[in-house]
C-alpha cells in the first residue's frame, strides 16, 4: 500500500452508546474508500470491526478495533470503540491515539447514557469532536428532539452543518448549510447528487448558515475581521473557522447520516479528510519530565503503545502511534519504560484482524508490531538518546470487584497466567492477590465487565473458576487496658518446652503517655521501662513493644521471640483473623526454666498471652471507609441519597458539574458490594461514580456481632 506522510493522515475514534451504529459506520467508511468490496452487518457477524467470538455472541463491541481507509489521497485511521461503560478502557486508550472524536448518536433515542459518558471522557482529555446523528431512515427518527437533547445534555455549542429534509422511512436528502446545497442520495446511498436548495427551504437554510458563519468567525481573528468587513464568509473561510472551532472545542458540528443505507457518509468522510485535525494541529503530549513533545515529522523516532492484544496463531500484537519522526523496518529502539532494547523487525497497518506489511510509518500514523519481547501497552519506544516516557493513558478507577478461585487447585497457576493475559488486553481489569484476605481479587468497571472476563476463562482458556463476594479488610484494635499471663509447658521424652509471659496491653494513639502503674484485680503492677520498639505496621497503624522486665525473670534473648509471637497474632487478629493495629504491649514479668526454655516456648507464650489480653481489652473491629463521589442527574438525586443512607453512608456535600449534581459521601466498603449495578438500576445507567479509601472507623455494635459470627461460621466450615 501507499506510504502516507504526516499531513495526509487523519485519526478518528468512533464514540457513542451501544447500538448507535458505530461499527456499521466504520464498515461503511471502509466500503466507500474501496477497502472492502461488500459491507458486513452486526447481525451477520461479518463486520471487519467486531470479529471476535465474544462480540459475535453478544452482538456488540467489547474491544476497541483499529481500521483504516484510503480516501481522497488521505489515510483515515478509524478506531471503533465499545459503547458500554464497562469497557471504557478501550475508549480512553483510543482517545489517546486519535485527533478527532466522532460521536455517533442514534436518532431514535437522542443522547443516551453512553453518549454522556463518552462525551465526558473526551472532555477530560480536551479531544476535538464532531457529532453524527445516525439512523435517519428509521420510521421513529426525530432529528429535532435529538438536537435538543444534545444541546441540553452535552453542550450549547452544538451547531448544525446539515439537517435532513426527509427523515424517516425513505430518508435520502440532506441540506448542507456550509455549502448551501442539497445532497440527494440514490436507493443504495453512496455518492450524493449535489443540487440547489428548494425555495421552501431557503429561509431555514439561510438562517442556519448565518449562525454558522458567525460562530466560524469567532474562532479566528482574521476571519472575524473578514466577517465584519463583508458580513459573511465564503465556503473555504467557513470551513477554516469550523476546523479551528473544532480543535478548541467551541464548535461541535452536527452531520446527518444513515450508516446502514450509506446515506450522508460520503459528506462526513469528505469533511474528516479535508477539515479534520491531524497530529500537527494538536498540542504536544507531555512526557515524564513535564515537557511538551510536539509532533515533529523530521524529529527522532518516538512511539507510544496504546493497545495490546493477543490473537490466536499470532500471539501478542502491540498497536502504536508514531508521535515523532518515522518508524522503519529493523529499526533498533529503546523501551524507555523499562530500559530494554527492541528491534522492530516487521511493521503492519491493521484493519480488524487483517494486517498489511509496510516498510515505514510516519508521524501521526497508527501501526502494529508483533514478537516484541519486553513491550506492552503503555510503554514508550524511542530512538537511542531520548530517555523520557510519555505520560500515557490514564484509565478510570475500578468500580466493581469480586474474588475468584479456580475450581481445581491444579488450575491455580494456569488461572494466574490467564488473568495476566486478560489484564494485558484490558488494563482496566486489575488482578490482586490479597495475602490479608487470602483471596485473588479481580477489579473491573462493572458486573458485566467481569462476566465477560469469566467468559474468556471458560471458553478461551478453559479454566473453570468461580466468583465469590470479596472479604472485607477489617482491622482489629482495643479500647481499654487489659492484663494476661500465659505459661507454655510441654514435656515429651527428651528436652521439654517452658516459657511464661506476663503482659499488659492498651490502646495506642500518637503522643499518648506510657503507663507507669496499673491495677488489675486489686493488685498494683509497677512498670519500669527498660527499652521499647516502635513498629510501623505494613497494613497501617503501629505496635509499641515495651520491655519492662526487671530482675532477669526473662532473659533478654527471648524478648524477640515474644515479639514474634505477638506479631503472629497481630497478623491474624483474635476476632476475625484481620490485621490488628494501634496497640502498646508491656511485657513486665515471666518465668524461665534453665533447661527447657527456648525461643519457640516464649513465642507461643507471648502469642497466647496477647490473645487472652486482647479479648479482655474491649476489642473493636475497624472497617475501611471510602469517599465516594457520584455524578447523578438532578431528578435522581433523592433516590441516590436514600440508597446511600441505607448503606450506612454519610453525605458530606453536594455541588453541580457539567449539568450533573455531584454527591460526596463516606460509605463503608462492606456496603459497596455491587454498587455499580445498583446505581445503574436507580438512575437508568446515567450516574457514574468514583471511590477512594478515606480511613478506618469503628463498626457499630450490631455489625461487629454479625461480622464475628460470620467469621466463626466460616472457620467451622473450613
Amino acid at each position: 500500500m501507499k506510504t502516507y506522510q504526516t499531513d495526509q493522515i487523519k485519526n478518528i475514534v468512533l464514540l457513542g452508546n451501544s447500538g448507535s451504529g458505530k461499527t456499521i459506520l466504520g464498515e461503511t467508511m471502509l466500503f466507500n474508500s474501496g477497502s472492502i468490496e461488500r459491507r458486513g452487518t452486526v447481525e451477520g457477524k461479518n463486520t471487519v470491526s467486531d470479529y471476535r467470538p465474544i462480540e459475535h455472541e453478544n452482538g456488540n463491541s467489547i474491544f476497541s478495533t483499529v481500521l483504516f481507509s484510503e480516501y481522497h489521497n488521505k489515510k483515515i485511521n478509524i478506531i471503533d470503540t465499545p459503547g458500554l461503560d464497562d469497557f471504557s478502557g478501550g475508549v480512553v486508550s483510543s482517545l489517546y491515539a486519535s485527533d478527532l472524536a466522532v460521536m455517533v448518536i442514534n436518532v431514535q433515542n437522542g443522547v443516551e447514557v453512553g453518549t454522556e459518558i463518552h462525551f465526558r471522557h473526551a472532555a477530560g482529555v480536551q479531544k476535538p469532536m464532531i457529532m453524527v446523528i445516525n439512523g435517519l431512515d428509521h420510521e421513529k427518527a426525530n432529528f429535532e428532539k435529538s438536537v435538543e437533547t444534545m444541546k441540553e445534555r452535552l453542550s450549547s455549542d452544538v451547531m448544525l452543518v446539515q439537517y435532513p429534509l426527509d427523515e424517516g422511512t425513505g430518508f435520502s436528502t440532506v441540506i448542507d448549510v456550509i455549502r448551501m446545497k442539497m445532497l440527494r442520495y440514490g436507493k443504495d446511498g453512496g455518492k450524493a447528487e449535489v443540487l440547489d436548495i428548494p425555495a421552501d427551504e431557503a429561509g431555514k437554510a439561510a438562517e442556519l448558515h448565518y449562525a454558522l458563519v458567525e460562530r466560524a468567525a469567532e474562532s479566528d481573528e482574521e476571519l472575524m475581521e473578514q466577517f465584519f468587513a463583508n458580513d459573511t464568509l465564503n465556503e473555504e473561510e467557513i470551513k477554516k473557522g469550523i476546523a479551528k472551532g473544532i480543535i478548541s472545542r467551541s464548535i461541535f458540528p452536527v452531520f446527518c447520516i444513515s450508516a446502514k443505507n450509506n446515506t450522508g457518509v460520503d459528506s462526513l468522510m469528505d469533511f474528516i479528510a479535508d477539515q479534520g485535525p491531524s497530529i500537527t494541529d494538536m498540542p504536544g503530549l507531555k512526557n515524564s519530565k513535564g515537557e511538551m513533545v510536539k509532533a515533529d515529522p523530521a524529529g527522532p523516532a518516538s512511539l507510544y503503545i496504546f493497545k495490546s492484544s493477543i490473537e490466536e496463531h499470532i500471539g501478542e500484537i502491540n498497536y502504536f502511534r508514531v508521535l515523532s519522526g518515522k518508524i522503519s523496518e529493523n529499526l533498533d529502539v529503546v523501551n524507555t519504560s523499562n530500559g530494554t532494547r527492541e528491534r522492530l523487525a516487521q511493521l503492519y497497518v491493521c484493519s480488524g484482524k487483517s494486517r498489511t506489511k509496510v516498510p515505514v510509518i510516519h508521524t501521526g500514523d497508527i501501526g502494529a508490531l508483533v514478537k516484541l519481547k519486553n513491550t506492552r501497552m503503555g510503554h514508550t519506544l524511542n530512538a537511542p538518546g531520548n530517555d523520557w516516557m510519555y505520560e500515557g493513558v490514564i484509565f478510570p478507577e475500578p468500580k466493581y470487584r469480586t474474588a475468584i478461585k479456580a475450581l481445581s487447585e491444579s488450575d491455580d497457576e494456569k488461572l494466574g497466567e490467564a488473568l495476566s493475559r486478560i489484564h494485558l488486553e484490558d488494563p482496566t481489569i486489575i488482578v490482586e492477590y490479597s495475602k490479608e484476605l487470602k483471596q485473588i481479587l479481580v477489579h473491573g468497571q462493572g458486573e458485566y465487565h467481569l462476566s465477560i472476563m469469566k467468559w474468556h476463562l471458560d471458553n478461551i482458556y478453559r479454566i473453570p473458576a468461580s466468583f465469590s463476594t470479596p472479604r472485607i479488610p477489617y482491622r482489629e484494635t482495643i479500647t481499654r487496658a487489659a492484663q494476661a499471663d500465659y505459661r507454655h509447658k510441654k514435656q515429651s521424652g527428651g528436652a521439654g518446652q517452658f516459657g511464661e509471659v506476663h503482659m499488659i496491653i492498651e490502646p495506642y494513639t500518637e503522643g499518648s503517655p506510657e503507663l507507669s502503674m496499673q491495677k488489675f484485680g486489686g493488685k498494683e503492677i509497677k512498670l519500669s521501662v527498660r527499652n521499647k520498639e516502635e513498629i510501623d505496621l505494613e497494613w497501617g497503624g503501629k505496635l509499641i513493644y515495651v520491655n519492662c522486665i526487671v530482675g532477669g525473670t526473662i532473659d533478654g534473648r527471648f524478648m524477640p521471640a515474644i515479639l514474634k509471637g505477638i506479631m503472629e497474632k497481630m497478623e491474624e487478629g483474635p476476632l476475625t483473623g484481620s490485621y490488628a493495629r494501634d496497640i502498646r504491649v508491656y511485657v513486665y514479668d515471666g518465668k524461665m526454666h534453665p533447661v527447657d526454655s527456648n525461643e519457640i516456648s516464649f513465642r507461643l507464650a507471648g502469642r497466647n498471652a496477647f490473645n487472652m489480653a486482647f479479648k479482655n481489652a474491649g476489642p473493636k473491629i475497624l472497617e475501611p471507609i471510602y469517599e465516594v463521589e457520584i455524578m447523578v442527574p438532578s431528578d435522581r438525586m433523592g433516590d441516590v441519597i436514600s440508597d446511600l443512607q441505607s448503606r450506612r453512608g454519610i453525605v458530606l456535600g453536594m455541588s453541580s458539574k457539567d449539568r450533573f449534581e455531584v454527591i460526596r459521601a463516606r460509605v463503608p466498603l462492606a456496603e459497596m458490594n455491587k454498587y455499580s449495578t445498583a446505581l445503574s438500576s436507580i438512575t437508568g445507567g446515567r450516574a457514574v461514580y468514583t471511590m477512594k479509601f478515606a480511613e478506618y472507623s469503628q463498626v457499630p455494635g450490631d455489625v461487629q456481632e454479625a461480622v464475628i459470627k460470620a467469621y466463626s461460621e466460616e472457620e467451622e466450615e473450613e
